[in-house]
């Protein structure tokens, strides 16, 4: 298995069979497992072994080939699936530290992570320093030789920014920090983040994994003594594990995963060459293009640009909003890696939370769209966008 291509690994890495020997891998509705006696129990109890279960909160046959396929793609050692994107960020956190301890995390991220670092943590004692997650300079300062994490967004919901992660792991890792980042808006497809110097990577599997909008998702994954010492313990207590028939709906998902992101991250990627020169936008924020700050390091680190694209319309917000409900083939919605393409407004959705000065510190616009592009007809989506922004 070691030695299979992504796709591969996709669609057959950790499937386990039950005797009838079925082709799509089996759902196992059960929240609990029966014994042969009690001596069995209390073994099980005591180490359960790779294919031994003892509670739907701690682990299940179908969640585990979940786990061990994102992990075969990954690179991990292995991976704990949780019920949503946000309780596989909180789980990781809050798993690694305690009050007293210090985080240093990137300024831009989404707005539920930075409530679980701006509120929870530090309502836990946590401290937690923000900074430019673009400035080296910045991570340098505020890592300490007490610094426990530090936590980052491999590329910045919603203003795309890209993180130099070999560099701040380097930087983390002369004082025995655990990187931890967020990878949903790069995929696992086109960037390898274990191999950049990440020690734990998040994903909601909620975009591009199940990639059709049909259940939330999310997954830690890291080395075994992570997951199995730290995470495994916090989350199989406090009940943050994923459901059986979300991690069959996940598996489907993987299977088609790298075929999609491809498809997408190519349309995303005209979508921003068409529109780069709009004289009715003052951004196009999009890796993949040359006038994006970071364009060079995307080139380094990613294998395209992504699936995302930003768009800031002149006019702010009533021109934003003249704009998005004048599209006919995009959605409005606030999640994004669906196969539909979707739009939302960050300023009044995601990141509506945030203070008018923390939009501006962080680049949110009141005419910033966010556009994930999804795996319609690419010269269908540019002309629905552009006959949007001639309404507007």
């Amino acid at each position: 298995m070691d030695d299979w291509k992504a796709r591969t690994k996709l669609v057959h890495s950790g499937t386990r069979r039950s005797q009838y020997g079925e082709v799509a891998e089996a759902i196992f509705m059960t929240q609990g497992f029966v014994y042969d006696s009690a001596e069995q129990a209390e073994a099980r109890f005591i180490e359960a072994g790779p294919d031994e279960f003892i509670y739907a909160r701690y682990g299940n046959p179908t969640v585990r080939m979940f786990e061990d396929r994102i992990a075969a793609l990954e690179g991990a050692e292995d991976a704990f699936a949780t019920a949503s994107g946000m309780a596989a960020v909180n789980g990781a956190l809050t798993a690694l530290l305690k009050a007293g301890d210090h985080v240093v995390a990137a300024r831009a991220l989404f707005g539920s992570c930075l409530y679980i670092l701006e509120d929870i943590l530090g309502r836990f004692g946590v401290e937690v320093s923000f900074v430019d997650g673009t400035d080296l300079d910045a991570w340098a300062a505020a890592i300490r030789p007490d610094t426990k994490a530090v936590f980052c967004e491999t590329i910045s919901n919603p203003t795309l920014e890209v993180i130099d992660l070999p560099a701040v792991a380097e930087i983390a890792h002369k004082v025995g920090a655990t990187v931890i980042v967020d990878n949903v808006f790069a995929t696992p497809v086109l960037s390898r983040v274990l191999d950049q110097g990440a020690d734990v990577v998040i994903y909601s599997a909620t975009k591009h994994i199940d990639g059709q909008g049909r259940a939330l998702g999310g997954v830690i994954l890291g080395s075994k003594a992570f997951i199995r010492k730290i995470v495994e313990p916090y989350l199989k207590h406090t009940g943050g594990s994923m459901s059986p028939f979300t991690a069959w709906i996940m598996l489907k998902g993987l299977e088609t995963m790298d075929l999609r992101v491809r498809a997408q991250a190519a349309t995303a990627q005209a979508m921003a060459e068409a529109l780069q020169w709009d004289g009715r936008l003052d951004r196009v924020i999009y890796p993949g293009l040359e006038t994006h700050p970071q364009h060079a390091l995307a080139g380094r680190l990613l294998e395209k640009g992504g699936t995302v694209l930003a768009l800031d319309l002149k006019g702010g917000q009533a021109a934003a909003f003249r704009f998005l409900n004048a599209l006919k083939i995009v959605l409005i919605s606030n999640n994004l890696g669906d196969a539909k393409s979707i739009i939302t407004h960050p300023a009044t959705t995601t990141h509506q939370r945030l203070s008018d000065a923390q939009k501006a510190e962080l680049g949110i616009t009141p005419g910033l769209v966010r556009l994930s592009l999804g795996i319609e007809d690419t010269d269908d989506l540019i002309a629905d966008v552009k006959q949007a922004l001639d309404a507007v």
